[in-house]
C-alpha cells in the first residue's frame, strides 16, 4: 500500500523502502558510492581507496606490496623466564624471584631450600 519509489544512487534503479539499501537489492554498483574504508585482515590498518575502485583489489594490492604484517610478532614466546638452578632448563611465564638471593627460578626450585640459596639470611622454616 505504501510504495514510494526510491532511486538507488549507485545503479540508478527504482526500489521500495524495503529494498533500497545496497545489500537488500544486491547492487552491483555499490562500490562506487559506498564510503566504508576497508581494513587489511593481516595488519589491521585502514586501506584508503578512491571512488570507483573495487575494495578487494586495493586491499589485495596492499597485502602484496605495503603490508607491514609480521607473523613472528604474532607468535611471541611467553615462557621467557629461565630458571637459574644449575641443570634446570625450565622456563616460566612470570618471574619467581627468591627474596633472599634475588635469583629467578622455576616453580619447582622457587623455595630457598630447593635451589641451594646463597642469600644473606637463612630460611626460618623447612616447610
Amino acid at each position: 500500500l505504501d510504495f514510494l519509489p526510491l532511486k538507488c544512487d549507485a545503479c540508478e534503479e527504482v526500489f521500495c523502502k524495503d529494498h533500497i539499501r545496497y545489500d537488500d537489492h544486491k547492487c552491483s554498483s555499490a562500490y562506487k558510492k559506498n564510503v566504508q574504508v576497508p581494513v587489511c585482515p593481516l595488519c589491521n590498518t585502514p586501506v584508503p581507496i578512491q571512488k570507483g575502485e573495487i575494495p578487494d583489489m586495493v586491499v589485495g594490492a596492499h597485502m602484496d606490496k605495503d603490508c607491514k604484517y609480521n607473523p613472528a610478532q604474532q607468535k611471541q614466546r611467553i615462557f621467557t623466564n629461565k630458571c637459574l638452578k644449575p641443570g634446570c632448563k625450565r622456563k616460566e611465564m612470570m618471574k619467581l624471584v627468591c627474596e633472599q638471593c634475588g635469583g629467578n627460578f622455576c616453580i619447582k626450585h622457587r623455595h630457598p631450600l630447593d635451589h641451594d640459596c646463597k642469600g644473606s639470611s637463612h630460611p626460618t622454616s623447612k616447610a
